[in-house]
């Protein structure tokens, strides 16, 4: 995820007298990714597993542990709690929640608030982070998720019917109204609160409700910070596309010792900027409170894993700015685990990566390569890949990648496999053909007059019992705004080019158009086929394996002949529904002075044809030619009924 934090607010927690280019070059080095500094505010690329570091808190920590291996002082200043009283019950809210779904649960409810605008320091900082300012309560909430990496919500507590809260999972089709305005069926399953009156007030870790959102008849706010159960926050989100920051944190498994210093911050704030006082005892269900994990790891282990040699002391140092505990047990390192990286580091090599990481990647020793150079392999399947793409985009073709997750509907079989946790019902199953990505795509560019043609070589996945799919590679390729014959054209140029050995055969098939479908064969195996869809696109398809099989990197070549060849063109008309193919054939096969023979024209009726006629020993002459004319002409009457048209 990306996260932007301003160099004015970072150094708020981080005191050094780096510039901002220093401090980029140094986190990009050893931790975070600073994209860019632009109008003194930091782009920085935060990895997943990494979600203490999404915040100016989590970046600061993480600059005050770096800069100094560079040489460069830095001091973390971390936020001082206010002397908070928790309890597990209170007056004013009675909870009732569910710990597999909230692992903490913290409110407290916060007095007389005045709600007007932020003051201008507050909307800077939130402007500079892509934050649009809305008034001192939400710009609240919005400043304390940014600084320190904690969501955290805020309700009208007069509209919290009988002061109550059941934190559950929804049931399927329940439906809440939250407070973008949007109303959602829910799917199930996600964590919702509903108050004493049976109203949903709150779609958990994604958004609050409408029904019980903060206005300027507000007199009386609960403040409100928890950790939920990741699992559900992104099943959710996913399921209704409803994708907020507060999700994107909550979802990666945030800190629940954050809660702390989440509800401190707010409390701290709403009594500066909204005049408001929050009551004494603050509601916090914590069942299960963070026991710190341990791990041990050996010297020999650290310094085999880097590569170098290490002093104790300075391992020690690098883990324990990073805010681990370290005690050396002889050569032994235990280490004690901050509740802010418990999801991410669990074991010894968790430890290493740490220690190599600060100690700097780029320091580290390197050796090139040894050995002879691999001779590149024979006959690889991805050179003729990279040959089929550069003939069809020789030909005008447009090579597009689609998705391999398909809705039901597009699917032509029902052997088919299903995702056990689909996105959505438009991705549910595995494709079995290329086809229906290919029809999408040509129907997406249906305002396109001129004709294209798309191609696509990918995995087409076929069910194979209950084992994993087999996984076959396929050429496939649709072209609109054409015809038959030019389409066609493209697909023998491109088995011609290939040197192919195998026969275009008319057959009929599912989908296709009476008469105009094509099986691509060699010997008696067919491999792909082509023809006009029912929606009159062309389509082609081909085993991209059994095509390399029957090609050949070199065609066959015939001695140029020493006699010129006579070439004449016939026109000719046949009865309908005459395959022109098989007539070729035909001519090609009844002559042995016919070496070749093209279609050059049609017209209604009419069918001209080129032919070829030589003797590899002598020069023709006219008689010859004429005689095998009506050679031809004989068996095309007996066959086919065909005329001749002068």
């Amino acid at each position: 995820m990306n996260i932007l934090i301003s160099d004015d607010w970072l150094r708020e927690y981080l005191k050094t007298d780096a510039n901002q280019k220093q401090i980029a070059e140094c986190l990009s080095l050893c931790g975070p990714s600073v994209e860019k500094v632009e109008n003194n505010v930091y782009s920085i690329e935060v990895t997943t597993n990494r979600v203490d570091c999404a915040s100016v808190f989590g970046i600061a920590r993480e600059a005050a542990a770096i800069l100094p291996t560079f040489g460069i002082k830095a001091i973390f200043t971390d936020k001082k709690l206010l002397p908070l009283k928790f309890k597990n019950k209170v007056d004013y809210l009675s909870v009732k929640i569910d710990r597999d779904l909230c692992p903490r649960f913290t409110a407290v409810l916060i007095k007389n608030v005045q709600l007007s605008d932020s003051p201008d320091w507050l909307k800077q900082r939130l402007t500079d982070v892509g934050v649009r300012p809305i008034n001192n309560i939400v710009d609240i909430s919005n400043y304390i998720m940014h600084e320190i990496g904690q969501p955290v919500h805020t309700f009208d507590y007069g509209k919290i019917g009988k002061s109550k809260m059941l934190l559950r999972t929804a049931s399927k089709g329940e439906k809440i109204t939250t407070l973008d305005g949007k109303s959602h069926i829910l799917p199930g399953g996600d964590i919702v609160i509903e108050d004493g009156s049976g109203r949903l007030i709150d779609l958990a870790g994604i958004m609050g409700g409408a029904n019980s959102a903060v206005d300027s008849r507000t007199k009386d706010v609960l403040l409100f910070v928890q950790t939920y159960n990741p699992k559900n926050i992104r099943n959710t989100s996913m399921s209704l596309a409803q994708r907020t920051e507060a999700a994107e944190l909550f979802e990666k498994g945030l800190d629940s010792e954050l809660v702390s210093i989440g509800i401190s911050r707010g409390i701290e704030l709403f009594s500066k900027l909204t005049g408001g006082k929050a009551d004494k005892y603050i509601l916090d269900v914590y069942p299960l409170p963070y026991k710190q994990s341990r791990i041990t790891v050996a010297l020999e282990f650290i310094e085999k894993q880097i590569g170098i040699k290490f002093n104790k002391d300075e391992i020690t140092k690098m883990l324990t700015s990073l805010g681990f505990e370290a005690k050396w047990n002889s050569n032994n390192l235990e280490i004690g685990v901050p509740s802010f990286r418990s999801e991410d580091i669990k074991i010894p090599v968790d430890i290493v990566e740490e220690v190599a990481r600060l100690y700097g990647y780029f320091r580290l020793p390197s050796q090139i390569m040894t050995g002879t150079i691999p001779e590149p392999l024979i006959n690889s399947p991805f050179d003729f890949e990279t040959k089929i793409k550069n003939i069809l985009k020789g030909y005008g073709g447009i090579e597009i990648y689609t998705l391999s997750l398909v809705e039901r509907n597009s699917i032509y079989t029902n052997n088919i496999l299903k995702i056990k946790n689909p996105l959505g019902q438009d991705s549910e199953y595995l494709r079995t053909s290329l086809a229906p990505s290919l029809v999408k795509a040509a129907q997406e560019n249906s305002g396109e007059k001129e004709p294209f043609h798309l191609f696509e070589l990918a995995n087409v996945y076929i069910p194979n019992n209950n084992h994993l799919p087999w996984e076959n590679m396929s050429l496939a390729g649709i072209i609109v705004n054409s015809t038959f014959l030019t389409a066609r054209g493209i697909i023998e140029a491109l088995l011609s080019e290939l040197h192919f050995w195998g026969k275009l055969i008319p057959e009929e098939g599912a989908n296709y158009l009476p008469g105009k479908r094509l099986s691509i064969k060699t010997a008696s195996k067919q491999i792909g086929e082509f023809g006009e869809l029912e929606n009159g696109y062309y389509y082609y398809e081909l085993s991209i394996e059994d095509l390399r099989k029957s090609s050949k990197e070199i065609g066959s070549y015939t001695v140029i002949p020493k006699y010129p060849a006579q070439i004449e063109d016939l026109t000719l008309s046949f009865p309908d529904k005459t395959k022109i193919g098989e007539v070729m054939e035909t001519m090609k096969s009844s002559e042995k002075l016919l070496i070749d023979v093209q279609l050059i024209d049609t017209y209604k009726d009419f069918i001209s044809f080129r032919l070829w006629y030589q003797n590899p020993h002598k020069t023709l002459t006219n008689p010859e030619v004429e005689s095998s004319r009506n050679n031809i002409l004989k068996h095309l009457r007996e066959k086919y009924g065909a005329i001749q048209q002068t």
